[in-house]
């Protein structure tokens, strides 16, 4: 199962490692900034569909 924390930990990990803000990712990803939000501070998680196709 995966978890939550470690999927949120790991988004922000490769974001801030590529430099970019909350907003590129979430227009790379085609959802909003608060989704990432809610991604990283582990809320909720992403679609992996969306993350699929998506080489951040």
């Amino acid at each position: 199962m995966v978890s939550k924390d470690n999927v949120g930990r790991k988004i922000f990990e490769l974001r801030k490692r590529k430099g970019i803000t909350q907003e590129k990712l979430a227009s790379l990803v085609n959802v909003t900034p608060q989704a990432i939000s809610k991604w990283e501070n582990s809320m909720t998680l992403p679609d992996t569909c969306r993350l699929l196709w998506c080489s951040i």
